[in-house]
């Protein structure tokens, strides 16, 4: 149910349970963590896309009624691995936001780079409605998208985004017509496909708020100079 494309460093990786409203299962969120997981290992990886299948739902959250424990499923470690994973592919990341956004979806979009959705997507994150706490790295990486008050807006006070919000609250970047997905992808990833991996990842590296000296000489040995040693150091960080 989680279905998995790579061609020519392009990764794109699709939720396909649209019957159930692309829920994650134990089994697909495990899924989801291998080939977020797998894609690190390609080296020639420039690009990575998340998206679902259907025309109303990304992810309407975890499978209440696929685990025998709900509050042990909350706290699986393939969670944060997820959101880890994805965070740290040394490449563009984007988040193709078919649909509807809930709960535990938002592990691994919150860890994109860029996220896209349909103008009929809505955002909810109904925790305190069901009993459960938030991920962790889902309320740091929020509050650091769109602010630590609207973050509480939506994970304590149960406020449900249109669209239009989520644009204007920073949650998305761009809305866009489902059938225009296709082509909005490729328009975005063509400049990373067609650059080198290094020069990629290099970029990428520029964003981490930590970089020394010593890693910025490592990115411009990579991107310039192809330095075998400086590509493995950046790209494995």
């Amino acid at each position: 149910m989680i279905d998995t494309e790579s061609n020519d460093g392009l990764w794109q990786v699709t939720l396909n349970r649209p019957d159930k409203a692309n829920a994650l299962s134990l089994q697909m969120l495990h899924d989801l963590r291998d080939a977020a997981l797998q894609a690190h290992a390609d080296p020639e990886l420039r690009a990575f896309v998340l998206t679902g299948a259907g025309g109303r739902v990304f992810c309407s959250g975890a499978d209440m009624s696929d685990a025998d424990d709900m509050f042990a499923f909350t706290r699986d470690p393939a969670w944060w691995q997820l959101s880890d994973a994805i965070a740290n592919l040394p490449c563009l990341t984007i988040a193709a936001l078919n649909g509807t956004v809930a709960g535990g979806g938002f592990a691994p979009v919150l860890a994109c780079d860029i996220r896209i959705c349909t103008p009929q997507a809505k955002f909810f994150y109904p925790v305190l409605k069901r009993g459960f706490l938030p991920q962790p790295a889902d309320v740091r990486r929020m509050s650091a998208l769109i602010g630590t008050a609207r973050t509480k807006l939506i994970l304590m006070a149960g406020q449900k985004l249109t669209a239009d919000q989520a644009l204007d609250f920073g949650l998305v970047d761009q809305i866009v017509e489902l059938e225009n997905f296709p082509d909005h992808i490729s328009a975005m990833t063509t400049d990373a496909l067609n650059a080198k991996p290094q020069q990629v990842t290099a970029i990428k590296r520029l964003f981490d708020p930590n970089l020394s000296s010593d890693d910025l000489e490592d990115c411009y040995q990579a991107a310039y100079f192809n330095d075998a040693t400086a590509i493995s150091r950046i790209t494995n960080r």
